[in-house]
């Protein structure tokens, strides 16, 4: 199900582009972007992966090298798979989901000036009811999955952190510490999240670039650089050229639970995402045109991400083929939190750079957590766009809460069951809001207007 609405998704955001619906503006007409192009892709960004990336950057591509979906592991064939997969996992497919959440939102929102809630967003097909019990029960299934999607992503930022510090300073890698790290960036996010849109989430985000690019130009430079370009141009290619193929594959010969561990996960972890991210990018895309928001929350992310894994984990790869670097060993005894530090050391300045990568994994969990209490503040304000801060507050508590106890009950696993459980019904929200939006894109075509 999960595997079908992902790729349902990031088909109808492919067709938009091409279609007579690209050219409707989601705003009024004449209506000028509120931010500037490049603050919009980075508040997008940093929203829409953020920690994530910093924390599977080495450690995916790795542990699909060492164990890929097919074929035995650390040979050529599974280096090139490694890549493809986690391009497969961060790239068309979560941002498919993305484009067309937060197009639904925003098209509603300013373009024909519904409050900014899921349930305003199905009126067109139900009618009066969405002001109602049910419209009640569709926001609040929204809100559920926006706080244990966001909840797990604050959760692996907390063992990341935590899991940085004790291999640099030998500390003790307990769930005391990765306690503590929530804790300190819960009062720093929140501090973050009065301060508003215009100030704390869009200079973070523009930080939180700068961060991100420094350190993947540093091991652009210092790395394997020939080998990296090498591998991003021929792993996209063969991406781009097994899409449809790794789309629908679920490998029911195969009792080995690859996909169920990783796609299956990934897709329900998007769409748990989903009501946060969306919301946030909808809020912060008015103006632009269907096709210009298509291509950007689409095509852009999609590419840096493809890069950022092949700077970190083609480097980690190479490393383990070439040099026998034994990062392996380290990752399994010492936890996938480990593998970007593991990664660092084996370069000049690698200490620097591994305190840089802690700041940037502080500011992605800071600028995640402050951009989802902006939006469950929207969500349970009916819609406000600028919502009050004491709302703010509590979810900033709330989430925090959430992520410590999915944490102290089963660490990633439990994270990742928490993550699951509430994306299947945002999920069936989903498709009710797709047959909204194109009843009223059709609509507005007969309209004219």
């Amino acid at each position: 199900f999960y595997l079908l609405c992902a790729v349902g998704l990031l088909v109808m955001a492919v067709t938009l582009i091409f279609s007579r619906y690209g050219d409707i503006p989601l705003g009024k007409d004449g209506e000028r972007p509120e931010f500037p192009l490049v603050t919009w892709f980075a508040m997008l960004f940093c929203a829409g992966m953020g920690i994530g990336l910093v924390f599977w950057g080495v450690a995916e591509p790795t542990a699909h090298f060492y164990n890929p979906p097919r074929g035995p592991g650390e040979t050529p064939e599974a280096a090139s798979l490694a890549l493809q997969y986690a391009f497969f996992h961060w790239g068309l497919h979560p941002w498919g989901i993305y484009t067309m959440v937060a197009m639904c939102l925003a098209y509603f929102q300013f373009r024909k000036d519904k409050p900014g809630l899921f349930s305003a967003s199905c009126e067109p097909i139900f009618g009066e009811r969405m002001r109602g019990v049910m419209g009640q029960f569709i926001d609040i299934i929204a809100v559920f999955a926006t706080v244990f999607g966001v909840a797990t992503s604050l959760g692996f930022g907390a063992i990341q952190i935590s899991g940085g510090l004790s291999y640099l300073f030998a500390l003790p890698n307990t769930v005391i510490l990765q306690l503590v790290m929530i804790a300190v960036v819960t009062v720093l996010y929140i501090l973050s999240a009065q301060t508003g849109l215009h100030r704390g989430i869009r200079y973070l985000s523009n930080l939180n670039m700068v961060l991100a690019i420094s350190l993947m130009g540093f091991l652009m430079f210092l790395g394997p650089t020939k080998f990296i370009m090498e591998v991003f141009t021929s792993a996209l290619g063969a991406y781009l050229q097994n899409l449809p193929t790794m789309s629908l594959y679920l490998a029911p010969f195969d009792d080995s639970g690859w996909i169920q561990d990783w796609t299956l996960f990934y897709w329900a972890w998007w769409i748990a995402w989903a009501p946060f991210v969306g919301t946030f990018i909808a809020r912060i895309s008015r103006g632009r045109t269907v096709r210009e928001f298509v291509l950007g929350v689409l095509l852009v992310p999609t590419l840096f991400c493809a890069f950022w894994f092949s700077v970190f984990g083609g480097t980690a790869i190479s490393l383990d083929m070439f040099e026998q670097a034994g990062m392996k060993q380290v990752i399994d005894s010492k936890g996938k939190e480990v593998a970007l530090f593991t990664l660092l050391e084996h370069f000049p300045f690698g200490g620097i750079m591994s305190f840089i990568a802690i700041f940037l994994i502080a500011t992605f969990f800071i600028t995640s957590a402050d951009s989802a209490t902006f939006v469950l503040g929207t969500l349970t304000s009916n819609g406000n766009l600028n919502p009050p801060n004491a709302i703010k507050f509590t979810w900033g508590i709330i989430q925090s809460v959430v992520a410590a106890v999915l944490l102290w009950s089963g660490g990633l696993k439990g994270l990742q069951t928490g993550s699951i459980l509430a994306a299947f019904p945002f999920a069936v929200i989903i498709l009710l809001l797709m047959l909204s939006l194109f009843r009223s894109f059709r609509e507005e075509m007969r309209a004219g207007t």
